[in-house]
């Protein structure tokens, strides 16, 4: 317990100092950092094979070797996002509203960081520098636990950026990594409520699973992604099969990618088409009885098809009757996370954003744009699929919470 009280104290501490920071002071650290990935790429990728030669020894699924791998193209992208951060406007201090009361009272609503984060999650190197980044432009604290097939790649990672964080006039303690595996760790990290502030889990449904039942502190869950793409009556057929593609088998092994197709009963000679492109791709197609008749290369799905997030080349498909079909269909399997209609019909657009429960819901595009970094937050440190208190990805506004100022000459009540 000593080995992760004492972080935990040591987070708090430099919370503090966090919350007093300026502005160009955690730019300037944040810059340092991003500075001292790109000239250690190498050794950065050196680590990193040796988390992949483990995992591929272990059998490891290739979406899942994929989520782990570091190149040195994702290595600057993760630089890159780190210098870019320091360019964002500081959301410490913001004025959210104000007003004056009849008595004179002037109240401010103002930005301030939560405090201490504790980021637990699972094979992504890329979350210890996002996340790294993101709570120290928001003065936040974090203490990491990242999965222990990624050990190696989050030891190498963590120690540059607290190195170069050091070097530049970061607090002690800002930015922890948990370097022991030991999983029953976690279960005290989650019991030190008087000293963190909440916690963040990414990963499958097992690590929010067992966080949710163990833990103390208050969550800020990011959820899977079982995403929906349901193609209507009146669509650009062309359209809707580029977003499907790019939605399916750009990156499959990410939560923002489509799982379930859901097709309108007269769009089915659509199919066809369907097939051919994903096919042809190394997509595996498991289809409805109603659909499946006008494919040759497909197998019949399963009612868990419907609710599993496979972070693969899978697909399944449903043909159903219109557009309430597909929005109750979304509401019962979908997980709260990217749901998308192709449409040329505004009535449908409108009903499906209005109905349709999700942190993002859109009309002709591609689910694959649920990113902080593509929404403009300069990354995330998470997609909240809840509804407390962030929803969406979440940026350096979402690690911050409200802190009232009243201002008075005297009153009293």
């Amino acid at each position: 317990m000593d080995y992760i009280l004492n972080m935990a104290q040591r987070a708090k501490g430099a919370s503090k100092a966090l919350g007093r920071m300026k502005a160009r002071d955690k730019n300037r650290i944040l810059t340092a950092m991003g500075e001292k990935l790109r000239a250690s790429h190498e050794y950065i990728i050196e680590e990193n094979m040796k988390d992949l030669t483990a995992g591929r020894e272990r059998g490891l699924a290739e979406a899942f070797i994929d989520r782990l791998t570091l190149t040195p193209e994702r290595i600057y992208a993760m630089a890159s996002g780190l210098i870019k951060m320091a360019e964002f406007t500081d959301p410490v201090g913001e004025s959210i509203r104000g007003w004056t009361l009849e008595n004179g009272l002037k109240i401010e609503e103002v930005r301030v960081p939560i405090g201490v984060i504790a980021m637990i999650f699972e094979s992504r190197p890329n979350v210890t520098v996002d996340a790294a980044g993101l709570c120290l432009k928001s003065g936040n604290a974090i203490i990491l636990r990242g999965g222990s097939d990624a050990i190696n790649s989050n030891k190498a990672l963590a120690k540059l950026i607290t190195e170069a964080g050091r070097e530049a006039g970061m607090p002690e303690g800002a930015v922890q990594l948990v370097e022991k595996t030991d999983r029953s760790l976690v279960g005290e990290l989650l019991s030190l409520h008087h000293l963190i502030d909440a916690v963040v889990p990414r990963g499958g449904r097992g690590l929010k699973k067992v966080i949710t039942e163990l833990s103390k502190i208050p969550i800020i869950e990011t959820g899977a992604g079982i995403c929906h793409l349901y193609i209507d009556r009146e669509v650009d057929e062309d359209m809707a099969l580029n977003i499907l593609i790019n939605a399916k088998t750009q990156r499959p092994g990410v939560c923002n990618a489509v799982e379930t197709l859901l097709i309108h009963v007269n769009k089915m000679e659509m199919l066809g088409k369907v097939e051919d492109a994903l096919a042809t791709r190394g997509v595996e197609l498991r289809v409805d009885e109603r659909g499946i008749g006008y494919m040759t290369r497909a197998v019949a799905a399963a009612e868990e098809d419907w609710d599993t997030e496979y972070l693969a080349p899978i697909l399944s498909i449903k043909v159903v009757e219109g557009i309430e079909e597909a929005i109750d269909h979304i509401n019962k399997y979908g997980t709260g996370h990217s749901e998308a209609i192709v449409t040329n019909s505004v009535v449908s657009s409108e009903r499906f954003l209005r109905e349709v429960d999700a942190a993002c819901v859109y009309v002709n595009a591609s689910t694959r744009f649920t990113d902080g970094g593509e929404f403009g937050f300069g990354g995330e440190i998470g997609i909240s699929t809840q509804k407390l208190h962030a929803r969406g990805p979440m940026g350096v506004r979402e690690l911050t919470t409200g802190k009232y100022i009243i201002r008075g000459s005297g009153q009293i009540r």
